[in-house]
């Protein structure tokens, strides 16, 4: 097992973000798109001009999508909208949760363009999350329920199977997965993170069928073989590590998001780059973005 320090990790984006999460790689724009949730904004991260340019949307944004057709949806309390142009949040499918408990969380789309996302329970307490399915023409199908908070996702590179993050159990799961139809079965507890450090946050799975997973309190990503073995600790300056993708022309970099929600002031003294944007090379390469059909 390897474990790596910061020698070998850039800071692409200093210390900008309250919650930083859900990181995804466009390649239409060649750009990393992410959202700080707490602060209500998307940012575009520009690697060839080093620009981030945040957009303030108004309601917290638990992920975001690029659409086949152009632009971006985003996952939000009321549900799945449309970014406009002009920053503003389009309503396309409204979600049936409770807002004054839960709200939207991670999410991804899978290869034939459906919008996977789920809630989390604002209590950190309440089993009363759900994971959802949006297909193409807007019809949302509950896949879960019974989950305190819903988080990372990522699909096997042959598509047979989906992973998933439930934080607050500790347990990376695995279903088997049907591409055709959308569905999952054979729910299986494939990492245990019972013994931590850090419980299982975001999550990024590498082209040769490896999960990245971030350990929020962790203080680091883990990479897992596709049997749930332990490979790789990539160790970072920060404790609340959020999420993970793999970006750059080739998808051979890895961008990590991070936090510095809830940290004292000497936490942040210890964490001056709690809150950024890290990158490194990690050696392998990712998976494509799925881009939401709908």
């Amino acid at each position: 097992m390897l474990t790596a320090t910061l020698g070998s990790i850039d800071v692409a984006v200093h210390n900008q973000a309250i919650l930083g999460e859900a990181p995804i790689w466009d390649q239409q724009t060649q750009r990393l798109i992410w959202v700080d949730i707490i602060g209500k904004s998307i940012h575009f991260y520009d690697p060839a001009t080093e620009e981030d340019r945040a957009v303030m949307v108004g309601p917290p944004v638990g992920s975001v999508a690029p659409r086949r057709s152009g632009g971006l949806v985003a996952a939000t309390s009321e549900g799945i909208s449309l970014l406009t142009p002009n920053g503003s949040l389009d309503p396309l499918v409204r979600m049936a949760f409770d807002t004054r408990r839960s709200r939207m969380n991670d999410g991804k789309c899978d290869a034939l363009g459906r919008y996977w996302t789920g809630t989390m329970a604002l209590d950190h307490v309440t089993p009363d999350s759900s994971l959802y399915k949006v297909d193409p023409e807007l019809r949302v199908t509950t896949m879960l329920t019974g989950v305190v908070v819903s988080n990372g996702l990522g699909w096997s590179p042959d598509n047979s199977k989906l992973y998933y993050n439930d934080t607050i159990a500790r347990y990376v799961e695995a279903f088997n997965f049907d591409l055709a139809d959308g569905t999952i079965w054979n729910r299986r507890h494939l990492i245990d993170f019972s013994e931590g450090p850090g419980v299982p946050d975001g999550m990024a799975v590498d082209a040769e069928g490896c999960l990245w997973i971030a350990a929020w309190g962790g203080w680091c990503i883990r990479r897992y073989q596709p049997d749930g073995a332990l490979d790789r600790i990539i160790e970072l300056p920060v404790a609340k590590v959020t999420s993970c993708c793999f970006g750059g022309k080739d998808l051979s970099e890895l961008y990590v998001t991070t936090s510095r929600h809830e940290l004292a002031e000497s936490d942040l003294a210890r964490q001056p780059l709690a809150g950024s944007l890290f990158r490194f090379e990690p050696g392998v390469q990712g998976l494509p973005t799925g881009h939401f059909a709908g």
